[in-house]
C-alpha cells in the first residue's frame, strides 16, 4: 500500500464516482444545457445502463423521527452502487440549498457519499462530492 503524506486524503468510492461523473459528462456533451431535469434524469438512466453502472432511479428514502418512520418519504434521483446517492439539477448554478438537500438525504439514509450534478450550467457540467 502506498504511503501518503500528511494531509493527503484517500477518496472513498473514487472509481465509482469517476464512472458516474463520466456518464453525466457524456449526457451533458450529448444534450448540452437548457432541458428540464426530467430529460437529464431519463438520459442519465440510459447512460448508466449503457455503462453497466448499478443504479436504482427515484429511490424512496425513509425519514425517521426518534426511531419511528414518518409517513413522508423523499426520493433521490439515483442510488448508485448501493452506497452513493446522486441528486441531479438543471439550474443555472448550484446553491447551498441544493447541498443541504443532498446532505439531508445522506443523513436520512446513513449513506457515506453523495454526488450533486448540475446539467444547467452554461459552460460545463457542474458537480460536487459530499461526504456524510
Amino acid at each position: 500500500m502506498p504511503q501518503r503524506s500528511a494531509g493527503e486524503v484517500e477518496l472513498i468510492f473514487k472509481d465509482e464516482v469517476y464512472a458516474i461523473i463520466g456518464a453525466a459528462i457524456e449526457v451533458h456533451k450529448e444534450l448540452g444545457h437548457g432541458f428540464l431535469e426530467a430529460v437529464y434524469q431519463e438520459a442519465l438512466e440510459m447512460e448508466l445502463g449503457f455503462r453497466e453502472i448499478p443504479f436504482e432511479p427515484q429511490k424512496p428514502l425513509r425519514v425517521f423521527y426518534k426511531g419511528r418512520p414518518l409517513k413522508k418519504e423523499y426520493a433521490c434521483d439515483f442510488q448508485c452502487y448501493t452506497s452513493i446517492i446522486v441528486e441531479i439539477k438543471a439550474i443555472e448554478k448550484l446553491s447551498s440549498k441544493d447541498e443541504s438537500q443532498l446532505l439531508n438525504y445522506l443523513s436520512a439514509t446513513k449513506q457515506p457519499l453523495g454526488l450533486l450534478i448540475n446539467f444547467g450550467s452554461v459552460s460545463r457540467l457542474e458537480w460536487k462530492r459530499l461526504v456524510n
